[in-house]
């Protein structure tokens, strides 16, 4: 089984970089060689071509990062995503949004969803920020998860989501 974890967000964006920042840590676990573990840095239309280029290459997708929900912050949420399409009016302005270059998980998921271009199963992985200002390192409650993010992307990787 092919997988691609993908790092989605912008270093240097505290809380945000989660995504970029922690490619680098799941690069140096034993993974098979048909897991790649990339940071996906550039924008979701990029993405959508770069995937294009390899149709139906990938049997799992795991992207990882920080959103903001209005949830807990400094928590582990994990889901498959569901596939679920925004009407015509909002995928526009997301794929404006890409296109002048906002990287953003969402982004992510609705164009490669719409266009076609995502594994059969998707699952994210975030972790809710606290603190979304520019600079490095986290804040102590996102720190203190940083193992279990590692962890539960590890776990989706070899064994899927069952949540």
């Amino acid at each position: 089984m092919r997988v691609l974890i993908g790092g989605i967000g912008y270093q240097h964006m505290r809380d945000l970089s989660i995504g970029p920042d922690l490619i680098p840590m799941l690069n140096s676990l034993p993974w098979t060689a048909d897991v790649e573990a990339i940071h996906l840095h550039f924008s979701p239309i990029h993405m959508m071509q770069w995937l294009e280029e390899r149709p139906g290459y990938y049997d799992r997708m795991v992207f990882l990062g920080s959103v903001e929900r209005e949830r807990e912050p400094g928590r582990v949420y994990t889901y498959r995503w569901d596939g679920v399409l925004p009407d015509a009016e909002e995928i526009q302005q997301r794929v404006t949004e890409a296109v002048t270059g906002i990287i953003h998980l969402d982004n992510v998921l609705i164009i490669g969803h719409y266009f076609g271009v995502l594994a059969p199963e998707v699952i994210v992985v975030e972790i809710e920020p606290q603190d979304t200002g520019w600079g490095d390192g986290y804040s102590p409650v996102v720190e203190r998860v940083l193992s279990e993010a590692i962890a539960t992307v590890q776990h989706v990787v070899l064994h899927g989501y069952h949540g």
